[in-house]
Parts: structure tokens; sequence; C-alpha cells
């Protein structure tokens, strides 16, 4: 069986990069198709690969100001050569997923989301005074057609992998189409339950608008407490005009380095809607609770201290997908569910707030504060064990075989 991955592009070590990394161990021998590659921002395990950029690698600029082309990508992906592979995956928030796949090859799909540019979160990027007015008026013009070709893409897809239920559900509701769910991995046994802190929050992210890291900042600067913010993005120098003395920003740092900071902080803070959201669980890895936004996949991760009243709980199930526990959030939307998986009992391990206000975060982290002594950093840690690295392979191991198998008994020679 000769495999190629096919991955949107590498230019750092995010959480789509380390569920590549875990796929790419499951197939040592695969190239990595991508449309560019900035050399040496990812880790060794992946770089081991033959990694084959697109044609778009050439334009210029393109590792600063890849966004600006985001027009461009359908046609990009389409045009890489897979004859000759018998499998196909492809690790898929953007475009990946739209890769042109030859007859006769099977091609499944684990997709972080569909494309956040041009759905859930367009006016994230595009909205007022999120880019200039050229850019707003060319979106708007192009956004109906990325969505049309997202859609139609999906003819190519044998089989949609989601990374959580979440993600399936907006699968389910954009594409038409159904998904099983493994969630993405936390390499569990890289970390230890820490004891002590030093009294700052953190935040582990990149600087884009979603991820709301002003309103963290925000949140410090009016309490007056220590934040510490590791990652780097499109926001920064808005970000640091906006931070007052008590908020610190550290850049990227090594995983080693993050890890230590995890060790050293007295909470972490996850202020944005994710479709899953790796770092709340190396948070909790380290024994280090999570004051988040109660929306999206932190529902799947997180037992919160505080959690809505009057939610509706069911069992969902969906062709091979773990059972879970489906949270029906009356408070927000009646018709949206947001899945859970099976919850253990073990302990709370974060506080939610469920407005993206600075005046939530606020009472959120005050609560926190309140209820202090009520964590306990072995407990939390505990929590986590199910989400390790080896799961993750294992499922989706699973999961390709079976479907790669059934497709070669469909398709004739």
């Amino acid at each position: 069986m000769k495999v190629a991955l096919v991955h949107d592009w590498l230019n750092g070590m995010r959480g789509g990069e380390r569920c590549l990394e875990a796929l790419s161990e499951l197939y040592p021998d695969a190239p990595i198709f991508t449309l560019f590659y900035v050399k040496g921002s990812v880790s060794r395990t992946i770089e081991r690969h033959r990694i084959v950029p697109s044609l778009l690698s050439h334009f210029p600029f393109v590792a600063r100001l890849y966004r600006y082309y985001l027009p461009l990508f359908p046609l990009v992906i389409q045009a890489f050569d897979l004859r000759g592979y018998d499998l196909i995956l492809s690790s898929s928030h953007c475009v990946a997923k739209g890769v042109t796949v030859p007859p006769h090859a099977c091609h499944v799909s684990y997709i972080h989301t569909p494309m956040r540019y041009v759905w859930d979160q367009y006016d994230a990027y595009f909205g007022q005074g999120r880019c200039s007015k050229v850019e707003q008026v060319v979106m708007s013009m192009l956004r109906r057609r990325l969505q049309q070709w997202d859609v139609q893409s999906n003819v190519h897809v044998h089989r949609f992998i989601a990374n959580s239920y979440n993600v399936a559900e907006r699968i389910k509701r954009q594409y038409e189409r159904s998904a099983c769910v493994v969630y993405p991995p936390v390499d569990w046994q890289a970390f230890q339950a820490s004891h002590s802190h030093e009294g700052f929050y953190l935040m582990v992210t990149a600087f884009a608008p979603y991820k709301k890291v002003d309103l963290a900042i925000e949140a410090a600067n009016e309490l007056g407490i220590s934040l510490k913010i590791i990652g780097h993005g499109q926001d920064v120098k808005r970000l640091k005009q906006m931070a007052g003395p008590s908020v610190e920003f550290l850049g990227w740092q090594p995983d080693h380095r993050v890890r230590e900071f995890y060790t050293r902080c007295l909470a972490v803070l996850f202020p944005g809607e994710e479709d899953f959201g790796i770092v709340p669980l190396e948070a909790m890895a380290t024994g280090k609770p999570v004051i988040a936004y109660g929306k999206g996949g932190i529902l799947e991760t997180v037992i919160p201290l505080n959690p809505l009243q009057g939610m509706m709980i069911d069992v969902v199930s969906d062709r091979g997908a773990n059972p879970g526990i489906c949270l029906n959030n009356k408070r927000e939307n009646p018709a949206e569910r947001v899945a859970q998986t099976d919850i253990s009992q073990s302990g709370l391990t974060g506080v939610f707030f469920y407005e993206q206000s600075v005046e939530a975060l606020i009472d959120a982290i005050q609560l926190f504060k309140q209820h202090q002594t009520d964590f306990d950093p072995d407990t939390i840690r505990a929590h986590v064990e199910p989400f390790d690295r080896s799961h993750f392979k294992q499922r989706m191991q699973q999961i390709i075989m079976s479907r790669y198998e059934e497709f070669r008994r469909l398709t004739p020679c």
C-alpha cells in the first residue's frame, strides 16, 4: 500500500501539526504534500519525511502573507499529482481535503474544521475592523464561490474523520456528510502533575482573531494579574499595544519550555471558541485548571466548576465513533448540539465563562480564585490519559484500514 499524506501548510507546530506528526509515525514512508513549507518550523518527526510543497511556495513572501493567497488555494491543492498512490490521508482545516484523488485511490480526510475562513469564523477574519476595506470587498465577492468549492470537493473524500463531535456536527450541517470522531493526541506521558505555581496565568496560542487574546489582556490589565503569553501571529502588534505592565509576551517556545511554563502557572486562560483545543489538555496533563469560554470543543474535554443549568443529555454515536454524551445548550441555541466525551466523575478540571466579554472572563477568574483549592492536580492529570497519543494512533489506524479495505472490496481493479 502506497500512502500519501496531505496537509494544508507547514509553518509551525500547532494542534493540526501535532495530529500530522502522529499520522506520520503511522506511515513513516509517506511523503507529505503541502501548499508551502517553512524549513525548521515543524518537528523532526515530520521533517524526516519527503515534503512536497506546491507551486505556491515560490510566490513572493508566501510564508508571511499566505492568507492573501487564499483564493488560489483550491487551484493549487488540486494541482498535486497523486497518481500511483493507494491511500491518501489528508489533515485539513482549509483546503487539503480538496486534493485531486486519482481513480482506484482511497481518500480518508481528518478534519480539524471545515474551512473556517468562509464558514463559522468569516466575521472574525473579515468583519468590521479585522481587515482592510479592499479585503472585505474581495472576500465578500469570493466567499460564496469558495463555499461551493469546499462542498463540491467532498466528492473525492471516501471517509471523514472529525477531531471532535463539535466538528462532526459542523460537517453534517455544512457538508451533509457523516463523520466518526477521533480526538487529537496529547503526549500525556511527557507531562507530570505540578503541585506548585508562581502566581501567573498563562496563554499558549497563535495570535489569530478568533483566539480572543485581547480579552485575556484586557482582563489582566483590569485585575492587575500577571499574564504570560506564548505564541505569535498576525495580531501581535495590536495586542502588544493593548498590554499593560503585568502582561508579558514570550514568543514561540520549544516544547520543553512550554511544559515548564505549564508547571509554573496558576491556571491557563482559553478565551477563544475552538474546534477542539489541545492546549487545555496539555495544561490539564500538568495538573493545571483551565479557565475557558464554554462553547465548542472545550465542552468535550473540561469538567467545569460551573456548567450551564438546564442542559439536556443524551447519548450519540455515528458509524464507528465511540459513544459520547451530547449536551443541548438551551441558553444559547436549542438546535445546536455540542458533543462531549464519556466524562469521568473524577473531579473538576476548570471554570467556564459563557459570554466572550472582558467582564465574563473577569468573573470566571474571580470564581476560580474563590475555589482554587477545589482543583486537585493529580485528579486533573488523570482526566487527560484517555486522550494520550497512543489511543489516537490506534483508533486512526483502525478506522483508516477498515475504510481502505472496504473501498478495495467495492472498487474493481
